[in-house]
């Protein structure tokens, strides 16, 4: 990658970037560079979590030992969130719905009663109605139709974020959660996407080095309809430079002490490595009511 012709963003001073997420960590797993990048140049960015991630696993084994984490999980991540988007410098909000879980099975079993997956998007989508009217966003990133990756609430997520960015610009919905806002662009979140694995991938085969992607390209290159070669579906639109801020976004993951593994699949990559082969965070572009052009380096391209 050619460092060179990588520029800084923009001075974004007035403008308002929203990331709409499933659970807390989703926020530093996903975009968070672009999230650190963004408010550097002067934006402002409101990450909207839309559980709790009350049902989520402790998947550090260090934070096993952790008696709060045993007895009041959904509390322990709220606190990982507060630490989280004090490092990324973002606005934060809860949306109050209940982690559905991740069901296992064949066939799965009923998600749990009342769960955020379960809610109706009629009912769902309203609070982050009233979010995008108060905070009035220039930009939102959410995930697509498959969610990213498989977990009903991500895919859930989708579904309230498509309903909401249409009825918040709609005066005659729900008037009483104030004045209508039509967001003027809309992007899917990219990250999980095969090409970067790919990149990170051959880069580390030619290193010597252990790779921690074989397994999923194996997996997407023997199964034409898994959730990985069906997300390709959507290409990337958008890059936003923002390697200077890896380093942040590895602070806010190991901000979520009990869902990252500081030896994990984030860290894998060397750092290094990962600002030569791929120092970019991917969108793609889905609703946009001004003109841009292909492919963009800045979400509020259009909009200057």
């Amino acid at each position: 990658m050619d460092q060179s012709a990588v520029t800084a963003l923009p001075d974004s001073t007035g403008f308002r970037l929203m990331a709409v997420h499933a659970h807390p960590d989703d926020e530093s797993s996903k975009g968070a560079a672009t999230s650190a990048a963004y408010i550097a140049a002067g934006a402002e960015v409101l990450v909207v979590s839309c559980t709790g991630g009350e049902r989520g696993d402790i998947l550090n084994k260090d934070a096993d030992e952790v008696a709060h984490a045993h007895r009041d999980l959904a509390g322990l991540r709220h606190q990982e969130m507060a630490n989280a988007a004090q490092t990324l410098g973002i606005k934060q909000t809860w949306l109050g719905y209940v982690d559905s879980g991740l069901p296992e099975g064949d066939p799965l079993p009923p998600l749990p009663f009342g769960a955020f997956a379960t809610i109706p998007v009629e009912i769902s989508a309203v609070p982050l109605v009233k979010v995008i009217r108060e905070f009035r966003p220039h930009v939102m990133t959410t995930y697509n139709e498959f969610g990213g990756y498989p977990h009903p609430d991500h895919i859930h997520t989708h579904v309230i974020s498509i309903f909401a960015f249409k009825a918040a610009a709609d005066p005659e919905y729900h008037p009483e959660l104030g004045e209508a806002w039509q967001i003027p662009k809309v992007y899917y979140d990219n990250s999980m996407n095969t090409e970067r694995f790919t990149s990170l991938h051959e880069a580390m085969v030619e290193r010597g080095l252990e790779s921690p992607y074989t397994w999923r390209l194996e997996a997407a290159e023997g199964d034409p309809d898994s959730w990985m070669v069906r997300a390709q579906r959507h290409k990337n639109t958008s890059r936003i430079y923002a390697s200077e801020y890896f380093g942040l976004r590895d602070q806010a993951l190991l901000s979520h002490h009990t869902q990252i593994d500081p030896q994990g699949i984030f860290f894998a990559v060397p750092r290094e490595l990962e600002k030569e082969v791929y120092p970019f965070e991917d969108y793609t572009l889905i609703e946009s009511t001004v003109e841009t052009s292909f492919p963009e380096s800045d979400l509020f391209a259009g909009l200057r």
